[in-house]
């Protein structure tokens, strides 16, 4: 799980690094009080407009955004509620890996390494920018069918930039559930469910 973490971690903070470096062209450099000067409102002033760079064509783009608030830029401006909840899941991954999980399961360990990375990459963005870094953007320009928005008015299947941290954050919750879904009873000994092994 350590190992995940840090190379999770080493990953997520140099892409973010990367991107904001090249994608708009000249260095993006961002500072906190800047941020805090603009308020949440009027990030976007704070990057130059740039045309987004075409991984695939309808498929994947990088373009920098800064997000004020959590996933998909919910609850813009409660950096510090964000900070707490961070500090607070990091803790229950780690109560998780130590009363939850044994030393063979591996995918928990990796999914639990990717939470706390994706959680660290973006504490540390909203500790030192006071806002998170976002530069993925899947699926650009594809609508939803039959003329569908989302509530904020978007027809895009995903309207949402995002960054690697969000991307092990899903992954580790889907390893998380699979676990949960396939681990035996509370108080049953691993493995007594299965008949082949009871026989």
């Amino acid at each position: 799980m350590l190992a995940v973490t840090a190379a999770g971690l080493a990953i997520e903070l140099w892409t973010k690094a990367a991107a904001f470096a090249r994608v708009a062209g000249p260095p993006v450099r961002i500072l906190r009080e800047d941020v805090l000067a603009v308020g949440p409102d009027r990030l976007a002033t704070l990057i130059p407009m740039h045309e987004p760079v075409v991984v695939a064509e309808r498929l994947l783009h990088f373009t920098l955004v800064l997000n004020p608030g959590a996933v998909f830029g919910i609850g813009a401006g409660r950096r510090w509620f964000f900070v707490l909840f961070t500090v607070l899941a990091l803790a229950f991954c780690l109560w998780t890996f130590g009363m939850w999980t044994r030393s063979r399961d591996r995918l928990t360990h990796i999914g639990l390494g990717l939470i706390i990375a994706g959680g660290l990459g973006n504490l540390y963005d909203r500790l030192s920018f006071a806002c998170v870094r976002d530069f993925i953007h899947p699926l650009p320009g594809v609508r939803l069918p039959f003329g569908l928005r989302w509530p904020g008015g978007s027809p895009e299947v995903w309207p949402y930039v995002s960054n690697v941290a969000d991307a092990f954050l899903i992954i580790g919750i889907v390893l998380l559930l699979w676990y949960s879904f396939r681990a035996p009873p509370h108080g049953q000994p691993p493995g007594a469910s299965d008949p082949e092994r009871v026989a």
